[in-house]
């Protein structure tokens, strides 16, 4: 991302966590859950990393980018990690981009990571270079893993990145409870920020979200989904024909 997009950046937008069952946090703005009740990190591995042929399409050399709508607890964040350091190849390098308008506190993301000792590392080294107060650009280095959270609105935030994407984590809130991360404004913006071939995977399957995904160029594959969830989405961007 440029320099003037870190100026640009909006201050984040704060919410108000309740938390339920112990250290499950429920954003009442939203009206949801951050993640499945049932386990929200068997739940990444099932949609975001299979959804997106992960962890095979990073195991080359050079850069692979993930970006995610809306980075939440972290847990989708650590869960990657955790299985891109048992699968990496030489030379290979992951960046994990997330857009994120109400960021948490350090203490918000630790109590809701607290719960799966599976990614207790991941967890207390996010968490020990985390800010207090984030805002802007959260930019970490985790050596070789590196951590790029876009604090503000989506649409704006994702059209001034920069880059592209080779897979997506479409995440968010319920698509009932929050239409506008499942726009098909947005999702022809994804579509344009993602490398061809490029890929993503969402466990929103509501028609309204599967026609703008198709409306957007994206050639969609629906696949049984998590625990209780009867349906996920994933999909892939078509290579672009040369003349």
């Amino acid at each position: 991302m440029n320099r003037e997009n870190l100026e640009n950046t909006a201050v984040p937008d704060q919410q108000t966590l309740e938390w339920r069952e112990g250290d499950m946090p429920y954003s009442q703005e939203f009206g949801d859950h951050f993640y499945c009740r049932e386990d929200g990190r068997l739940e990444c591995g099932h949609v975001f990393l299979s959804g997106n042929r992960l962890p095979e399409r990073w195991r080359r050399p050079g850069e692979f980018r993930i970006g995610e709508l809306g980075f939440g607890t972290g847990l989708n964040f650590c869960e990657t990690w955790r299985q891109w350091k048992g699968t990496r190849t030489e030379g290979g390098e992951l960046h994990f981009v997330s857009f994120e308008r109400f960021p948490m506190r350090p203490g918000e993301i630790d109590r809701a990571l607290s719960r799966w000792p599976e990614i207790d590392a991941e967890r207390q080294a996010l968490g020990a270079q985390w800010p207090e107060q984030p805002s802007g650009i959260v930019d970490l280095d985790f050596g070789g893993m590196r951590l790029t959270v876009v604090c503000g609105v989506a649409l704006d935030e994702i059209d001034r990145f920069s880059g592209l994407f080779d897979a997506w984590y479409l995440d968010g809130f319920a698509p009932r409870r929050n239409p506008d991360m499942w726009s098909e404004e947005l999702m022809h913006l994804i579509h344009g920020k993602t490398v061809d071939g490029g890929t993503f995977a969402t466990y929103a399957a509501a028609g309204f979200v599967r026609r703008n995904l198709e409306a957007a160029g994206f050639a969609i594959d629906r696949r049984p989904g998590f625990g209780s969830k009867r349906e996920m989405l994933c999909g892939v961007k078509a290579t672009s024909r040369v003349a």
